[in-house]
């Protein structure tokens, strides 16, 4: 009994400590603001997709099979007969009673099931490009940085220019050339082979990762220009103040000055910059998944926008905004854990 009352007692000062932390208030008052966040944004996207002409169902007018009858027919069941706030009220209220983000228009499926086939090939193709564009970046930035004005740092610095200076999308084009011409070394179109399904485990995991190279070089180039000099700014702003030269003087190795004192400094605007890199990356996974016809979140989107599938964007919207509120909030808690001495009420 004394064994059970003393593990009770623990497990509820666990629980009280949990609740009452710093890191767990954040991130309630985030998921709150999140949601308020969220509401407003899908109320905004609403009123611009009204704003356009025409719907969905006008579309269908075009065609001479489809009787006048079964339009309006299709306008009650879709509920497009009803006024915008009576549509966006009864969209938003199933979606907090049921979990429902309505129907498509054009798929004539559950759109949250369509979302769940898209959204693993977008954050797939969105986080490989976040572990390349960090992988690559921050080293040579590092090295530019530790290098300034040799040579080394004059090389990468036009690099860094060549990449910011080409957008996502002229990237993207020349590397569907580079592909045509060296064809059949990288596959373009859909993220697997035709004997996908033949495959063992592994060769599975190989043919989507053959897939994803060119996508993958689309999405990083322009981030990956960009990131370097920020870490090449950074760290040469870290290495100039007093205690840096201190340690030196103090006799430290450089190499632990450098990436001891100097870099743990350093990294912190770059983590902040984290959420804002994911949803760059999201927004840019569009331009790729167009071009690579890669079977996303953003292709998906691009498809109901030209359709006018009405409760396909706007869930594609939400998502896209979740997405984006989750990433800033891994970057603030990443910032935390980084830097103790940072309060996160400070980072609202």
């Amino acid at each position: 009994m004394t064994t059970t009352r003393i593990s009770l007692d623990a497990s509820r000062d666990w629980l009280l400590k949990l609740v009452t932390s710093e890191s767990f208030i954040y991130v309630i008052k985030r998921v709150l603001q999140a949601l308020l966040t969220l509401f407003l944004a899908s109320a905004l996207s609403f009123i611009i997709i009204q704003l356009a002409p025409g719907d969905y169902v006008d579309t269908l007018r075009q065609n001479p099979k489809i009787s006048p009858e079964r339009i309006e027919e299709l306008r009650r069941q879709f509920g497009l007969d009803k006024s915008w706030p009576e549509q966006f009220g009864l969209w938003v209220w199933r979606i907090i009673t049921q979990g429902d983000f309505g129907t498509s228009f054009v798929y004539q499926r559950s759109v949250a099931s369509l979302l769940w086939e898209r959204i693993p090939a977008t954050l797939l193709l969105a986080v490989s490009s976040l572990i390349v564009t960090w992988a690559i970046a921050i080293p040579l930035g590092i090295v530019a940085a530790v290098k300034q004005n040799q040579w080394v740092d004059r090389i990468l610095q036009v690099i860094s220019y060549a990449g910011q200076g080409f957008p996502s999308f002229i990237t993207a084009l020349l590397l569907l050339i580079f592909a045509q011409n060296a064809s059949p070394i990288f596959p373009v179109g859909d993220m697997t082979s035709i004997n996908h399904t033949e495959l063992n485990w592994f060769g599975r995991i190989l043919d989507i990762g053959w897939h994803m190279i060119l996508p993958t070089i689309a999405l990083s180039v322009t981030s990956f220009a960009g990131l370097q000099r920020i870490t090449r700014g950074e760290l040469l702003d870290v290495l100039r103040q007093d205690y840096i030269q201190t340690a030196r003087a103090k006799g430290l190795p450089e190499n632990r000055v450098i990436y001891v004192h100097a870099l743990r400094n350093a990294i912190n605007p770059l983590i902040t910059l984290l959420g804002f890199e994911l949803a760059s990356l999201l927004g840019g996974a569009f331009i790729a998944e167009f071009f690579f016809n890669w079977p996303g979140l953003g292709r998906l989107t691009l498809q109901a926008v030209q359709a006018q599938d009405l409760y396909l964007v706007m869930a594609s919207l939400v998502m896209s905004a979740v997405l984006l509120s989750v990433g800033n909030l891994i970057a603030d808690l990443l910032l935390k854990a980084s830097d103790p001495r940072i309060r996160l009420e400070n980072l609202n």
